[in-house]
C-alpha cells in the first residue's frame, strides 16, 4: 500500500495582468500574482512576514471596474480580473504618493529601493512645499539606550513596527499609534521611555522599518562619526549559538567588526524576526 501523501490540487484563478492572461492560485493577492509574473511593484508598508495594514498605497494597481485604486499588497485575485500595473493613472498615484511622503519627512536613510522607485517615477518631493517647515522634522532623535534610537523625523508611519511588536511576531505590544490625523505618531503607552515601557529590546521594529526611523545605536554613532558605508560592508549568514532553535542571522561587517544584525525574512525558523540574544547579543562579546 502506497502510503505517500497527496497534496490537494491547487484551484487556479484566471486573470488577465498587463494584458496577458495568467493562471494564479485562487486566495492570492494581485502583489503576489506580480510577483509570479516577474512584475515589479513597489512597497513600503507590506512585508512578506507581516499582515498588510494597507496605509502607505505606493503598491496601487487599476483593475477594471472599480472606481479607485486598489491596494495590490491585500486585494485577493478574482476569476477574470483585468488588471494594469504601469496606467498613466498608476504611475501619477504613485508619484505623487512617493512625493508627498519625501516631503515631509527625511527619506535619505530609505532603503534603496525607495529611491530607485522615486528616481523610476520622476517624483519631484519639491513641489510640494519647504520640507523644513514641517513639523515632522524637527523632532530630536530619542537616545534611550545603548541597543537603537528611534529617529522619528524619517518615520512615515507605515506601521511596520507596530505590526513586528504585535500579533505578527512579538506579542509584546510595546508601541503603537497614538494621535490621529496630522498628530498620529508612533509611541510607547503614554509616552513613557523605552527603557520603562514594555519593549523587551528584540529589535523587530529594526528589522522591517523602511526608511532608518528605527535603526542600530552602532549605526547611528558611526554615522554621526561619518564612518557607516554600506558599499564596503560584507553580510554573512550563520546560526544563532545563544539557543538550540537555530534562527539564522546575517552579519553585517565593516572594516572586520559586526556593525549590526539581521535575519532573512524567508527563513522557516525566524521568518526575519529575532529575540534580544541573536539581534544584539554580539555586542555583549564586542565589549568584553
Amino acid at each position: 500500500m502506497n502510503d505517500t501523501p497527496v497534496a490537494v490540487p491547487t484551484t487556479l484563478v484566471e486573470i488577465t495582468l498587463d494584458g496577458e492572461a495568467v493562471r494564479v492560485p485562487k486566495g492570492s493577492t494581485i502583489l503576489d500574482a506580480c510577483r509570479r509574473e516577474g512584475i515589479d511593484t513597489p512597497t513600503l508598508c507590506w512585508a512578506e512576514n507581516l499582515t498588510p495594514v494597507n496605509v502607505c498605497r505606493v503598491c496601487v494597481v487599476e483593475v477594471e471596474g472599480s472606481r479607485v485604486l486598489v491596494p495590490s499588497c491585500s486585494r485577493p485575485v478574482e476569476d477574470g480580473m483585468v488588471i494594469a500595473t504601469d496606467s498613466e493613472r498608476v504611475r501619477t498615484s504613485r508619484r505623487m504618493v512617493y512625493e508627498l511622503l519625501a516631503s515631509s519627512v527625511e527619506m535619505d536613510r530609505a532603503d534603496r529601493e525607495v529611491h530607485e522607485w522615486m528616481e523610476h517615477y520622476g517624483a519631484r518631493p519639491e513641489r510640494m512645499g519647504k520640507r523644513s517647515e514641517i513639523a515632522t522634522v524637527a523632532q530630536p532623535v530619542k537616545v534611550q539606550d545603548d541597543l537603537y534610537v528611534r529617529d522619528y523625523e524619517r518615520c512615515i508611519l507605515c506601521y511596520k513596527c507596530v505590526e513586528a511588536c504585535g500579533d505578527d511576531a512579538q506579542q509584546t505590544f510595546a508601541i503603537a499609534t497614538a494621535g490621529r490625523g496630522f498628530d498620529a505618531h508612533i509611541s510607547t503607552e503614554h509616552d513613557v521611555t523605552l527603557p520603562d515601557s514594555a519593549c523587551v529590546y528584540c529589535g523587530n521594529c529594526i528589522g522591517v522599518c523602511p526608511t532608518g526611523a528605527l535603526t542600530f545605536k552602532t549605526e547611528h554613532d558611526m554615522r554621526l562619526a561619518g564612518t557607516w558605508d554600506e558599499d564596503i560592508q560584507e553580510v554573512t549568514t550563520t546560526v544563532c549559538s545563544f539557543c538550540g532553535v537555530g534562527c539564522n542571522l546575517e552579519l553585517h561587517t565593516q572594516d572586520d567588526r559586526i556593525v549590526k544584525v539581521t535575519s532573512p525574512s524567508d527563513h522557516s525558523v525566524t521568518h526575519g524576526h529575532l529575540c534580544i540574544k541573536g539581534r544584539f547579543g554580539w555586542q555583549q562579546h564586542a565589549h568584553s
